[in-house]
Order: structure tokens, then sequence, then C-alpha cells
């Protein structure tokens, strides 16, 4: 297999140790935080993301995760037609449902808990994928460009905004992040990689598919490549591929099975309604080029010339060719939202962090020459105003959204909540029946609208 040089903005780092700089690397040795210290600051910054976060952003949020979490527990609660037509999977309720069970064993079971526990539970699951964008990034670029990926991944709008909800796609993006970070092909030196990694990664991104079929469309691409680079290809599909899919998908279905009361087959439901039906048409319908002209775009916002200038300087193709190919096919669909491209949204923030690692080693460099000249001019501080322009851009950006963008929805529930409780109904379940009716009055309202 080919091996891809070693940038010239960090020197390769992998699990165990950090190597020696080339004499093409800077001269300044880059300190590297504990991935304790850095999971820290992820798990902290994502706690304060998920308690800032009160607007509304999709209904399938609160109906195809928390309502249908609150009816396993409570026995009660509203399922929607995805529901009875047999198109998604318990998987991902089951995780808020086990929550909802040591709530109430602790007589937690508040309303104030009930609201805010799921979306803290859900930054944990974010915060670890916070920590995976910068071990992935750390084993593919360096520590330098590690801690500007993690920059961008903490910093950009549209992650702050999505990733601490209760979305199917949110858990997706996160088992992606983890998925990659084990599969050989993706490495620089496959032979770096951890004996047994790749069945790990197949394990997790089977879950991920479990989650939500549609996940395949990635794994599908990562598969190829693996298939291509790999000496032992029957060996990865017949011992590894097969059983290890089989293993988790099959787990899946019994659990799906148990929950529906029949034999349930989720991942053809799920295909066949929104892939060879079209099915997800009836919620509205794009132009093909939208994720490339407005979706992803949006998403990447005040990043796009970063993630640019990264893969071109950066001169990899494996995760750019990933992401390419996963706008691409989701741009052959009628339906599109910004939510189904999330799991790829890191991975382009991933390069716009190694731009800013390769500018700031500009900046060191032109430094060094600057204090042997005799000039006193001081340089342009490129990376200073970088840095400026991405958070005047995205910090706004991310707190008009969370706090201020659709709120009235959250804001009138809550409000209803409030009015059940000073009329002395307050029964949790009276609360949640009130809660619940109001909601689908507005979600009605809304849906078509947003």
């Amino acid at each position: 297999m080919k091996q891809r040089k070693t940038p010239v903005t960090a020197s390769h780092v992998d699990d165990a140790s950090n190597k020696k700089p080339s004499s093409r690397s800077p001269k300044p040795k880059i300190s590297s935080p504990s991935l304790f210290e850095v999971f820290l600051l992820c798990l902290v910054t994502r706690i304060t993301n998920s308690l800032l976060v009160q607007t509304y952003f999709n209904p399938d949020e609160h109906w195809q995760a928390l309502e249908v979490a609150h009816r396993i527990t409570f026995g009660y609660g509203h399922l929607t037609w995805e529901w009875k037509k047999g198109i998604r999977s318990y998987l991902h309720p089951v995780l808020f449902a086990a929550l909802y069970k040591a709530l109430a064993f602790l007589r937690l079971d508040t309303p104030w808990f009930m609201i805010r526990a799921p979306r803290l539970l859900q930054s944990i699951y974010a915060a670890i994928g916070d920590l995976y964008v910068y071990k992935f990034s750390r084993v593919l670029f360096g520590v330098n460009v590690a801690k500007w990926a993690l920059f961008a991944q903490l910093t950009n709008w549209f992650t702050f905004f999505c990733i601490t909800r209760t979305l199917s796609n949110s858990l997706e993006t996160v088992l992606t992040l983890v998925s990659l970070y084990y599969w050989p092909c993706l490495r620089v030196f496959s032979t770096e990689v951890p004996s047994g990694s790749r069945k790990y990664a197949l394990a997790i991104a089977a879950a991920a598919c479990a989650v939500r079929p549609t996940s395949a469309i990635t794994w599908i691409y990562i598969g190829c490549l693996e298939l291509f680079t790999t000496l032992d290809k029957l060996k990865f599909v017949l011992l590894e591929v097969v059983p290890i899919g089989a293993l988790v998908l099959g787990l899946t279905f019994l659990l799906d099975c148990q929950f529906y009361g029949s034999w349930v087959n989720v991942p053809y439901n799920f295909l066949k309604f929104n892939f060879f039906s079209s099915g997800g048409d009836y919620y509205g319908t794009h132009p093909w080029h939208w994720y490339m002209t407005q979706g992803f775009t949006v998403m990447l916002f005040t990043y796009i010339p970063f993630f640019i200038a990264g893969v071109i300087t950066s001169k990899e193709w494996k995760l750019p060719g990933l992401i390419a190919w996963v706008l691409g096919i989701y741009s052959l669909l009628g339906h599109k939202e910004f939510r189904f491209v999330l799991p790829v949204l890191p991975i382009a923030l991933m390069f716009s962090g190694y731009f800013l690692a390769n500018l700031e080693q500009r900046v060191l460099s032109e430094r060094k020459v600057k204090e042997k000249s005799t000039s006193h001019i001081k340089p342009f501080p490129k990376l200073q105003m970088a840095v400026l322009f991405l958070l005047v851009t995205n910090i706004p950006m991310a707190l008009y959204m969370s706090t201020v963008h659709q709120v009235c929805i959250i804001a009138a529930t809550n409000h209803d909540l409030d009015l059940s409780m000073n009329s002395k109904l307050y029964s949790l379940r009276l609360i949640l029946d009130d809660a619940l009716t109001f909601g689908t009055y507005l979600k009605v309202g809304v849906v078509y609208w947003y």
C-alpha cells in the first residue's frame, strides 16, 4: 500500500508515544495534553452546551427517542406512525429508557430531571465523539493538528446546535467517529494499528447501522477501501464482516422483536420506505445540489475556506473522498435534511484544523525570520485574525440558534407545565400527559412550517 508522506505541520503521533519530529517539522516541541484532560475539557463544554440549547430543531428529537423511551419506562406515551410501520429500531430509545428507569428508581423522575437528563446523557456521548476527533487527528496528522481540529469541533456553530440533541443522528455521529479511529485503511501506516482494531471498528460500525440504517452509506465506502488495501481479503470478509455484522444486527433484531411483539425487520422496512419507495419525499424535497450549495455549506459556515485549504495542503484523499461519497449518495434522494450528513461534519472540521495548524507553523517560521533580521516590522497576525474570525462568526450563531431561534415552542410547553404544577396537578404523569397533548398540537402546527 502506498504510504502518504508525513505532513509538515506536525510529527506523526500514535497512542503510545510521540515520535521525533522530522527535519522538516517545526523545531519547538509541542506539549501534548493527556487524553483525560482532553476528555474533561470536552465533557465540560458539552454539558454547558446541552444546558444552553433551549430551542426546537426537529420533531424526531422528541417523538422518535424520548417519547418512545417514556412509553417503555412508564407504560404510556404516543407512538408515531413510524413505530406502527416498524421502520424504527428500539436500540436508540432504550438508552434513554434506561436513564428514565434510573431516575424513577432514585425518585428523581421530576419534570426538571426528566427534561434535562436525556441531553446531559447525550452530552457525555458527544464528549466521547469530541475525544475521538482529537485522537483520530492525532494519529493521522500529529498533536498540533489534533488541537486545532478539536478547536474547530468545539466552536463550529452547527455541531454546538445539534450534537447534544437526542436525535439518532447525534449518536450515529459519535459511533462513526469512534469507528473511523480503528480502521487500518485510514491510518498513515496500517502496521501501527493495534491487534483486533478492525474488529472493534466493524462492531461499532454495525451498531451505527442498527441505530440508523442509512449509516451503511458510510461503511460501504470504508469497507471497500479496507478490502482494497488489506492483504487478507477473505479473512476480512468471511471471518470479520459477516460474523460481527450478523451478531450485532442479530441482537438488535431480537431487541426490536421483543418490543414490537412480533418479527420485524427494521433495516429492511427503513430502507424500503426511504430509498425504494421514496416515502421521505412526503416531508419535502430539495434539488440534487442542495447539500453542496446550501446544506453542508451552511453547516460548515465560515470554516469552508479552511476546510478546502486543509484538504489541498494535506494531500489526503481518503477522508475527503468519504465526505464526497456521503454527500453524493444523499444528494440522490429527494428528501434532504441538515442532520442526515452530520456524521461527516467533524471530518471536514478536522481538515480545517489541519490548515489552522499549518498556518500556525508559518507564523512561527515568519517570526523567526523577523527576529534574525534587523527589521522591526511585526508580522501580520494571520493566525490570530483567523481564530478571531471563526469565533466571531460561529459563537454568536451558535448562541442565537440554541437560545433564540424557534424557542417559543419549547417555552410554550414549559409554560404549560408550570400551569399544570400551579394548578396542583403535580403528578408527573398528569404533567407529562398535559405536555404531550400540547406538544402534539404544536408539532402539527409547526412541522410543515419548518
